[in-house]
């Protein structure tokens, strides 16, 4: 199974990649099928029915939006952020929507609360993250239908894919493939090469080294942009839980109080406000990368500004090895373990993002290819058991904060890293990923996103408005 540094970093929206940019691909993807096989001219109605953890927090995760958008062609890297309550309100008004956006010249009715059925009660076989889509003619006969599932960072398999097993389209070229940890050092010491090295061979086995660098240098801009935005916002989150934004507030006062500080954590102020400006804007249906998730999207961002502001010979240079060294390790998690959150709980998506973090600033710090595997252990390790339990079904609290204390976890992960070898420690990535995977089966279904343990059901519940998330 091959996978691609792009395909762990995505250019979507807010606020999950399992429920939101998922749901969205697999519609678009119904929708495409439908067209491809000359079935619209027959179709008056869609049915689209969400399972298991999508079903029980699809609300507040935005699923519902994410299916009618996928329906209407719009794809998470390129739909307008600022139309999407637009869009749905024109739906919601008129009970119709044009699918594939009216290309085709086919509008069928269509109601959300008829058309969209969230069970709160029932599975499909393969993943916690299942979805099935049915197209009926005039007399209610089933013309296609098809099941689809949110494997977690914006991945989708189809029934057929999911019942062979395949996890990724296995078609690229990798000059250097690696399933463990262990085969990634090995292969890294036999050919001299650095960790962002291996996946940059293994990039241009596929692409041009122009395109490649243009692609890792859009990922950073999206990233920066996610920032920038989420330091001017105000108000309160869509929802009904009433969280207020920190992140302007926070950086009005960063830097009048921080002009000329001597506080020596003062630092960590503002990797705390780069995660909060990311995954508030995630919270509001924003732009951001998955990385590799939309519900650990803060991290990666903010320890790679902490890196560029705070770093002395911080460059381009610099980011590009960083994104490869992260996405290297994601990889693994996504090949070995799981980074659904629905899965594995939320070891699976904020923990892993510590981790892609943690060997990504090591990497940009000077460290070694064994120094760097030994950061991404030591942040895994520290978020075992960590439970994915979204207050109200919405990716807000803990969401937004956990992302923020991650990413000082990642950078104090990596310093420990540097201070050593990293040549013998007594547990290895490879290790600590068993484990994830392990502890995230053994875990109870409560705790994986499903909002019926933990803070979820300690927290009193506000009444979530489907058209507002």
């Amino acid at each position: 199974m091959t996978i691609s540094t792009f395909d762990l970093f995505k250019i979507g929206i807010g606020p999950s990649s399992s429920h939101t940019v998922g749901p969205m691909v697999a519609a678009e993807q119904f929708a495409a099928k439908l067209s491809k096989t000359n079935k619209l001219n027959d179709i008056v109605r869609i049915k689209a029915e969400m399972f298991g953890s999508l079903g029980l927090t699809g609300n507040g995760h935005g699923t519902p939006k994410a299916v009618i958008l996928g329906l209407m062609g719009e794809r998470p890297s390129t739909v307008d952020v600022d139309k999407v309550d637009d869009i749905i309100a024109d739906v919601t008004a008129n009970n119709h929507l044009y699918l594939l956006g009216g290309q085709t010249g086919k509008t069928i009715k269509f109601s959300i609360e008829k058309d969209i059925v969230l069970h709160r009660r029932k599975t499909l076989p393969f993943h916690a993250n299942g979805m099935r889509f049915t197209a009926y003619d005039s007399t209610g006969e089933v013309i296609d239908a098809c099941a689809y599932y949110s494997v977690g960072g914006g991945f989708i398999l189809d029934e057929s894919e999911a019942e062979n097993g395949v996890i990724m389209e296995d078609d690229r070229k990798e000059p250097y493939p690696f399933d463990s940890g262990a085969e990634l050092l090995a292969l890294c010491k036999e050919h001299n090469f650095t960790i962002a090295e291996l996946m940059m061979e293994n990039e241009l086995a596929n692409d041009s080294l122009e395109n490649v660098r243009a692609k890792l240098d859009e990922l950073w801009e999206v990233m920066k942009a996610c920032v920038i935005r989420g330091c001017g916002q105000e108000g309160i989150l869509p929802g009904g839980l009433k969280v207020k934004r920190r992140a302007s507030g926070l950086y009005n006062e960063l830097k009048g109080r921080y002009a000329e500080a001597t506080d020596p954590l003062a630092v960590l102020d503002w990797v705390t406000l780069y995660a909060l400006a990311v995954n508030e804007e995630n919270a509001a249906g924003g732009r951001m990368v998955t990385a590799p998730t939309n519900g650990a999207a803060g991290i990666i961002p903010a320890v790679m500004h902490y890196y560029m502001d705070f770093i002395d010979g911080a460059d381009q240079v610099g980011v590009r090895d960083f994104l490869l060294t992260a996405a290297a390790v994601g990889m693994l998690y996504k090949k070995n373990a799981s980074i659904s959150g629905a899965e594995v709980g939320c070891q699976g998506e904020v923990g892993s993002a510590c981790s892609m973090a943690a060997a990504g600033l090591t990497a940009v710090l000077g460290g070694t290819p064994n120094q760097i595997e030994n950061a991404a252990e030591i942040a895994m390790e520290h978020h075992l058991g960590l439970t994915c339990d979204p207050v109200g079904g919405l990716v807000q609290v803990p969401c937004i904060e956990r992302n923020a204390v991650a990413s000082v976890k990642a950078i104090h992960a990596a310093r420990m890293a540097l201070q050593r070898d990293g040549s013998s420690h007594v547990v290895s990535l490879d290790k600590v990923i068993k484990t994830m995977k392990e502890t995230g089966r053994d875990m109870k279904t409560k705790y994986k996103e499903t909002s019926r343990g933990g803070l979820a059901v300690n927290v009193i519940e506000v009444p979530i408005n489907i058209i507002e998330c």
